[in-house]
């Protein structure tokens, strides 16, 4: 049995379309606003590719520093049971050590705010939105890290 060449084979994936029920239309993406008269391209910044290079590169970091930290923290230092106050202590008593998880609070928040970030700029239709859900997103990551900074360096063992 041969095929015409106007014969085309339906998988099962477009099966169900036809003429009564057709395929969704995928819609163009938001264009791109025009620039202003006096802007050159000299004054153009090439943010989102420095965006992406630093997700890759704090991203193999991150995993270094966690996959470090919890083989650390609980295989060889005994496991979640010896994790107290006292422990934290010790640890933070090393420069060392405060600086292990300061550097793994800064990436971690910064990496999850530049991705969340993409996510806002691609899902957030109106400028308006867009622009108060990235002054949230900008307000909470300052907030936790200037916050984790300040526990780490301010840390006192002595409290009662």
């Amino acid at each position: 049995m041969t095929m015409a060449t106007t014969d085309v084979e339906l998988t099962a994936s477009t099966a169900a379309y036809s003429a009564e029920n057709p395929a969704p239309l995928i819609e163009a993406p938001r264009t791109r606003t025009p620039r202003t008269a006096g802007s050159t391209s000299r004054t153009r910044t090439n943010f989102e590719l420095y965006g992406w290079v630093f997700m890759r590169l704090s991203g193999i970091v991150l995993a270094v520093l966690v996959v470090g930290h919890l083989l650390i923290q609980l295989v060889l230092d005994g496991g979640v049971s010896k994790v107290s106050f006292a422990f934290v202590a010790g640890r933070w008593a090393s420069p060392f050590w405060q600086g292990w998880d300061l550097l793994m609070l800064w990436l971690a928040m910064l990496h999850g705010a530049n991705g969340l970030r993409t996510v806002i700029n691609d899902y957030a239709e109106r400028d308006g939105t867009r622009f108060w859900l990235k002054m949230l997103l900008y307000a909470a990551t300052v907030f936790t890290v200037l916050l984790g900074t300040l526990v780490i360096f301010t840390f006192d063992p002595n409290i009662r």
